[in-house]
């Protein structure tokens, strides 16, 4: 099943349910919010978020073209989520602040860069998991007690987020790609995956390595540069 949806690049990756906050300052992207603002009641007022490969957010500087960004300006990454638009806020200069919502996951099939002032797909609607999964249930308890090690590397105090951790082994997968402190290359990889048990498999990969990096920084003995400038004892 395929769909037309307008399409936002970013230098970051949306997944399903997390929260994703917007300043919209450029035309393009406003003319995208005034026109999700002005669809029927009951619309789904929802773009498609895409990580770019290589590119920027924001056309180049100089006389821009009649749609700003050209397709050599930028690429995009195969797969990404739709952002559900949950609260506008109109600013004084024009621009927005908005608020939106990871919803469902897609795959670029066509990308149209003349249709509208802003970027529009063809896109496919990717699967997602239905039903018990008794694996998916068992690495999902592993990916809990490993990620709050982690967390506990990286926060002093993580026993209140630890606590609010998700059960759902889906949500957890996606909250766990999100919250990681991972390139935008490892949270595509794991956006692109479309079984939840191998995408908390690939996330048990990636925080053992990321634990282990951590505790060889802290391992690392204090520099001797930063010694001298340490006052001398009374």
């Amino acid at each position: 099943m395929s769909a037309r949806l307008p399409v936002f690049p970013l230098g970051t990756v949306l997944f399903p349910g997390l929260v994703l906050p917007l300043h919209i300052f450029e035309e393009r992207y406003r003319a995208l919010v005034r026109h999700l603002v002005a669809l029927p009641e009951g619309a789904p007022r929802e773009f498609g978020v895409v990580a770019i490969r290589a590119g920027w957010e924001v056309a180049p500087a100089g006389p821009p073209g009649r749609f700003g960004l050209t397709a050599g300006e930028v690429t995009l990454h195969e797969v990404g989520c739709t952002a559900e638009l949950r609260q506008v806020t109109e600013l004084a200069d024009g621009g927005f602040d908005i608020v939106t919502v990871g919803r469902r996951r897609f795959r670029l099939a066509e990308v149209d860069h003349s249709a509208e002032p802003y970027l529009t797909a063809e896109v496919e609607w990717l699967p997602e998991p239905g039903g018990p999964d008794e694996t998916a249930d068992l690495l999902a308890a592993r990916v809990i007690s490993v990620f709050r090690q982690y967390l506990g590397l990286i926060r002093p105090d993580q026993q209140e987020i630890s606590e609010q951790l998700p059960e759902d082994p889906t949500v957890l997968s996606h909250l766990v790609a999100a919250t990681a402190a991972l390139t935008v290359d490892d949270r595509q990889r794991l956006l692109a995956i479309d079984d939840t048990a191998a995408r908390l498999r690939a996330e048990l990969r990636l925080l053992n390595r990321e634990a282990a990096l951590l505790r060889q920084v802290r391992a690392v003995p204090v520099p001797l540069s930063e010694l001298a400038g340490l006052p001398a004892p009374n």
